[in-house]
């Protein structure tokens, strides 16, 4: 039978705060790396960032051996003492992710043992590559950190629990006593380790027991006067009501949502014409609107009010400009897509710690859905401009408890004819 070590760690810029975890799987016998997890979860304690850490490493050690015995190690006692049975959780966030540890493999194949937090450097450094990148509005990436962990003493020394560190790992290099062969020899093993690790499964291979995903149903606003003329109508401009089509649009939308029944809460951003659309289907499902100043749209500074044409027209360098860069912000202070996207991937943390499990509505723009869009399918920022979104479309996005996320719906207006 063979044996794992599972190291995790998590934690929290605040407390509760941006938070998140990392845990890596250890064979026992040989004492070599076999799999990594680390996860941006948004805004969260400690304890909970730890439990799902010890989650996502019990989940990796199953997919590599789920006959395999399991020797947990962590620097939280709180958690080993907890997972022992010698403690009892009083917490709600922590109990669900306890009692899914627990599941994960039978419990006498299972045993905790607590380590000082400076053995636990391994998925310390993983955790906080985690919230990095979800401060970047990224996810972690175990290519960035494995060059790293292969080359021998190349780890700089971690600062306090969900401190960020000096050096990202992405810069810290070594060449080894030995020169170049060395080197080499430690950048085909990263490229093997990376070949080999297993990998989350999404989609259709999503494991079958992490409960009820959160599910963001995605509606655009219906139509503005400024709408069928495309004109740049962001979150700076003159906040337009919705036109008559708008209305009868949002009429439409609220009937297609009803005869679905499966919304249990609606948000919406704070600009009239989504508060109008909001109001219509809160109407017929009776709901109330809750309003998340996350979801406005971009602010397109000096563009508001003009077609693409006429900015191209009087401001051509700075179009060039922001079409070739998401860091580029329209022309008199608007907001670059980079920070629209970082301002998103915030705001769906906070929505998916709210509602988990949950089907929420919400009522939003262009910029926020593709983003969203976006974010859950991993493509470029440049997707941004291969998207066509209709006003009063509908989309969706589920969120699973492991952290991967699953595209349902995109761009549907079968209810609008």
């Amino acid at each position: 039978m063979r044996e794992f070590i599972v190291e995790a760690d998590g934690g929290s810029r605040g407390n509760p705060g941006p938070a998140g975890y990392g845990a890596v799987v250890i064979d026992a016998a040989t004492g070599e790396t076999l799999a990594e997890r680390a996860e941006y979860i948004g805004i969260a304690t400690n304890n909970v960032a730890e439990y799902r850490g010890l989650l996502a490493g019990l989940r990796a050690a199953h997919q590599l051996d789920p006959a395999a015995r399991v020797r947990v190690r962590m620097d939280s006692k709180l958690v080993v003492e907890q997972m022992s049975g010698r403690w009892k959780i009083k917490h709600p966030d922590m109990k669900p992710l306890a009692a899914e540890a627990a599941r994960v493999f039978p419990p006498d194949r299972i045993t905790y043992e607590w380590m000082p937090r400076e053995q636990n450097k391994h998925a310390d450094r993983l955790a906080n590559e985690a919230m990095d990148a979800g401060k970047r509005g990224e996810q972690w990436s175990p290519s960035a950190s494995t060059a790293e962990l292969l080359t021998p003493g190349s780890a700089a020394p971690l600062q306090g629990r969900g401190e960020p560190r000096e050096q990202p790992p992405q810069t810290r290099t070594r060449t080894t006593p030995g020169g170049e062969a060395a080197k080499a020899d430690a950048d085909v093993r990263a490229a093997r380790h990376v070949a080999t690790a297993p990998q989350p499964t999404v989609g259709w291979g999503a494991a079958p027991d992490m409960g009820a995903p959160t599910t963001f149903v995605l509606l655009r606003h219906g139509e503005t006067p400024l709408t069928p003329q495309k004109r740049f109508s962001g979150s700076g401009g003159t906040d337009p009501s919705l036109s008559d089509v708008g209305r009868e649009q949002a009429e439409r939308v609220a009937a297609a949502l009803a005869a679905r029944g499966t919304v249990q809460a609606i948000v919406a951003s704070p600009l009239t014409r989504t508060r109008q659309t909001a109001a219509a289907v809160a109407a017929r499902l009776g709901l109330d609107v809750a309003i998340e100043d996350g979801l406005r749209e971009t602010d397109f500074g000096a563009w508001e009010g003009l077609t693409f044409a006429e900015v191209q027209e009087r401001y051509p360098d700075d179009l060039k400009t922001w079409l070739a860069s998401p860091k580029a912000e329209p022309t008199g202070g608007g907001e670059s897509f980079a920070a629209t996207a970082r301002r998103i991937a915030t705001t769906r943390d906070k929505l998916i710690a709210s509602y988990a499990g949950r089907t929420v509505l919400l009522v939003t723009h262009v910029t926020p859905i593709k983003t969203l869009v976006r974010l859950a399918i991993g493509a470029p920022p440049e997707s941004l401009y291969r998207m066509e979104l209709s006003a009063a479309s509908l989309s969706a996005v589920a969120y699973y408890a492991d952290g991967n996320a699953s595209l349902r719906l995109f761009n549907d207006t079968s209810h609008l004819r």
